[in-house]
């Protein structure tokens, strides 16, 4: 199988806001099932409509994207990959967000490569993190 590509929350949240040409030229050249969200990134786009009352819009593009991309779930595997993960980086001081360090273990634990606009990933030594910046 070819490169699969996780996407962080933050680069969702792009895709639904739809503003984005570069990004969303970039998704549409790659094939269904080579991008894949966590569901943990579901979680907290949830969180996030729940909280604002749930636009119709912002549900509607949830929607579509759901349509287009996998939803991996946390498993034991990945379990165990986060708490290896986050004590190794711990010990070399390196400290994310609970939610950062479930979405990176997800995609060590996947061999799959982490989108993310987010700089904190760009502490994960390269060893461990495949990151990209799209």
């Amino acid at each position: 199988m070819s490169q699969r590509f996780l996407l962080d929350t933050n680069v969702v949240s792009h895709i639904m806001q739809g503003r984005d040409a570069g990004l969303l030229a970039r998704l549409t050249q790659l094939p269904v099932g080579q991008v894949v969200i966590s569901s943990i990134t579901l979680a907290e786009l949830e969180y996030g409509l729940h909280r604002k009352g749930q636009p119709v819009r912002l549900r509607q593009a949830l929607t579509q994207v759901l349509l287009r991309m996998d939803v991996l779930p946390w498993d034991e595997p990945v379990a165990t990959c986060y708490g290896e993960l986050c004590s190794t980086l711990e010990a070399q001081g390196i400290n994310l967000s609970d939610f950062d360090m479930m979405i990176a273990a997800h995609a060590v634990a996947v061999n799959a490569t982490l989108v993310s606009r987010d700089k904190a990933f760009a502490q994960v030594p390269v060893a461990r993190l495949r990151l990209e910046i799209w």
